[in-house]
């Protein structure tokens, strides 16, 4: 079922496929009789249609948000954002599925890509909305590397997919609603506030998941993110933070802030 999603290319496909296989897995649950988990060969990187054309990040053409064709491009890039979360909640699944794991962590992760398969759909709704579609404008090449970095090592990918780039969305998202509120676009507020909240949880379970297998090999949660974010993500992480919707998440100031190229504030 997750390779199923992860080699489909068409957007609007991937996520009717995913929505069809939550609910799948969700309805066997439901009914006690979960459908095994077994082991696939997922492909290095995901399906991916025509448009857009992906370029490196520095290539990617700066727009004013101000304007409607910068909150077009906002919203292209966050649509880009949730296709890749999707294949990577569905990659997570396939890709180690032959490490024991008890059944909350498939529920968890088929949630999420669950999740983000209806955040890219409310997106998408609103470019077209714009007078704009997915695959309109070019986007970031480089979203896929933490997968691929990681595709040995499910330690590292819980530590920077969840816990490092969503976390990130954590901080920026109110931002972006900010923007969208000064412009008055109530369709495109109400689709990143429905991310924001939903974001949360995804993180947590990155969280949840991380902290439950450093326990199980007698690790120290703390050390072993430093360890792992150093290895798999290149440079700081960037402040500011979203210390409340972090801590929300499970993710305290002493995972991200030895991580930064900035000192923390000093409180009062």
């Amino acid at each position: 079922m997750a390779v199923e999603v992860l080699t489909t290319a068409d957007g609007r496909e991937k996520t009717a496929l995913s929505h069809a296989h939550a609910a799948a897995w969700f309805a066997a649950r439901k009914a006690g009789k979960s459908i095994e988990v077994g082991t696939a060969d997922p492909p290095l990187r995901p399906a991916r249609p025509e448009k857009p054309e992906l370029l490196h990040p520095r290539d990617v053409p700066k727009r004013k948000p101000g304007s409607p064709q910068g909150r077009i491009a906002i919203l292209h890039a966050v649509a880009h954002i949730e296709l890749n979360a999707v294949d990577l909640h569905w990659d997570i699944i396939a890709r180690f599925g032959h490490v024991p794991m008890p059944p909350g962590f498939h529920d968890d992760w088929v949630k999420s890509a669950d999740e983000e398969s209806k955040h890219f759909n409310l997106v998408c709704d609103c470019l077209e909305a714009m007078g704009s579609h997915y695959g309109a404008l070019p986007a970031h090449a480089g979203m896929w590397r933490a997968a691929e970095d990681t595709r040995d090592d499910i330690l590292g990918r819980l530590a920077v997919v969840p816990m490092v780039l969503e976390a990130r969305g954590l901080d920026v998202t109110p931002g972006m609603i900010g923007i969208f509120e000064k412009a008055g676009d109530t369709g495109a507020v109400d689709a990143l506030k429905t991310i924001y909240a939903e974001e949360v949880g995804h993180v947590a379970y990155g969280s949840k998941w991380f902290h439950f297998l450093c326990g199980r090999e007698n690790l120290d949660p703390k050390d072993v993110f430093h360890e792992l974010v150093q290895k798999y993500f290149h440079g700081p992480l960037k402040p500011p933070f979203n210390e409340e919707k972090r801590a929300e998440a499970g993710l305290p100031p002493d995972f991200y802030w030895p991580l930064a190229d900035e000192t923390p504030p000093r409180t009062v």
